[in-house]
């Protein structure tokens, strides 16, 4: 229930990381940041921006708020689901997740460095790209109306296939898996 971003190259990681803060503290939520070896190890091009200070906001002591104990957690549980459902419509809007390419025929969702080696292998006018920038929640009504747009879609990923599990429940017909060695 926790919202997960994942960068594909070195300036994602500083975008992303400004937005995992900016998203922690609207949804007052903790934020998970996944990178792989690949894309740790990596070296892109990046903007350096000044340095913004927050403001800084004293501890409270709340065990309510804090402490997930079974009494706190079933109160806490429905600002949870609504929490999820705020951050859906953020991952579905808020340009964190990115659609790139032309083409009609064959769309790719691809999230992390599987965006790098796919973009490698496709060009803008081979393949129709959604890139996954965040992993929790999934843009649903962004990946039905990326899938309504082309008439093939595949789903690369790294190890689990999440994203296609999640779009096979969505009712969508896709491909990953069985396309790749498991």
């Amino acid at each position: 229930k926790l919202p997960m971003l994942e960068p594909s190259d070195s300036a994602e990681c500083i975008a992303y990381i400004k937005a995992a803060y900016e998203i922690s503290e609207e949804y007052d939520t903790p934020v998970l940041f996944r990178i792989c070896t690949r894309a740790a190890h990596s070296q892109s091009l990046v903007t350096e921006e000044d340095r913004k200070e927050p403001v800084a906001v004293p501890y409270e002591k709340k065990p309510a708020k804090y402490v997930m104990m079974p009494g706190y957690a079933k109160l806490k549980h429905p600002v949870v689901e609504e929490r999820t459902l705020k951050l859906t419509d953020y991952a579905n809007n808020s340009g964190i997740n990115e659609i790139s390419g032309t083409s009609e025929e064959l769309g790719i969702i691809t999230s992390g460095i599987c965006y790098q080696y796919v973009r490698e292998t496709f060009s803008e006018d081979e393949a129709k790209v959604l890139k996954i920038g965040m992993h929790n929640p999934l843009p649903t009504e962004l990946i039905k109306d990326f899938a309504a747009s082309v008439k093939r879609v595949v789903i690369v990923e790294e190890l689990d296939d999440i994203i296609e599990k999640h779009c096979k429940a969505l009712g969508l017909e896709v491909e990953g898996r069985n396309l790749f060695s498991p």
